[in-house]
């Protein structure tokens, strides 16, 4: 399945349970010696009564990660298409606690992603007290980023033109900076206006991808604390756009966008 270009292997574990090592994990998502994906989703049984479903995401490295939007969306897709829920509004937990997702008339998926955390504790980032951006001094440069966590920790940068923008080298710069004792996920947003930006996301354990849809939420979460954004944005990612809606502080951020099923298979491990 894939989420705008993010792709991901879905297993069905709600029947038999599924443990995969690292070094699975790493197989699975080679796209010469395995299937190939950006990220692997476990679909397993409810762990509360509150929830129908609990969902699992494991970066192409092997790395158990608390949140991805854009498998959200597939995650709500998977399930449906495979008959194991015939609701429209579906409650799933995570190792973050739990999201809501909608599938709507058009097949779009809409998520309740949750508040945004902005502590600096939560993410885990290293600064002395919380602030609207923060200062950090990578490859020879300072640059300012918003610190965000949306289940999933986020630094996000404001460039001039994300086409330009030093993605390849800035990106797994910041992912592994020594602020973020968990590393981190690292946006690079140019505003075209305040109802519209641009993104291109490196993500954790995964390098840059074609779409992150947490890293769309955190982006317009750290515009709208620069006060540089509307309360609803259209995020232009390199595999399409999402729909952001944030309200502002206290309030969950609300993500609309597709979702699409490409093949089934069957796997030996």
């Amino acid at each position: 399945m894939h989420g705008l270009g993010n792709d991901f292997v879905v297993f069905d574990c709600t029947r038999e349970p599924l443990e995969l090592s690292a070094e699975q994990s790493r197989a699975i998502a080679d796209r010469r010696f395995g299937v190939g994906c950006d990220q692997i989703l476990l679909v397993e049984p409810a762990r509360d009564a509150q929830t129908d479903f609990y969902y699992r995401i494991f970066n192409a490295d092997g790395s158990e990660v608390e949140q991805c939007g854009n498998g959200a969306r597939c995650f709500a897709r998977f399930v449906r298409l495979k008959g194991l829920t015939d609701k429209t509004v579906i409650d799933v937990g995570t190792a973050k606690g739990p999201i809501q997702l909608t599938i709507r008339d058009d097949e779009q998926v809409e998520v309740n992603m949750g508040a945004p955390r902005l502590a600096p504790s939560e993410l885990p980032f290293n600064a002395d007290a919380q602030a609207i951006t923060y200062s950090l001094d990578v490859n020879n440069q300072s640059v300012e980023i918003n610190a965000v966590s949306m289940g999933n920790p986020h630094a996000v940068l404001v460039v001039d033109d994300v086409t330009t923008a030093e993605v390849e080298t800035l990106g797994p710069a910041i992912e592994s900076h020594a602020a973020f004792p968990r590393r981190v996920n690292v946006g690079f947003m140019a505003i075209q206006s305040s109802s519209e930006i641009n993104l291109r996301v490196y993500e954790r354990g995964s390098g840059e991808t074609l779409a992150c849809g947490t890293g769309a939420c955190a982006a317009v979460v750290g515009g709208r604390l620069r006060g540089l954004l509307d309360e609803a944005v259209t995020v232009h990612l390199p595999g399409g756009d999402l729909s952001i809606r944030w309200q502002g502080d206290g309030e969950p951020v609300w993500m609309t966008g597709p979702a699409t099923h490409v093949f089934d298979g069957t796997l030996s491990l």
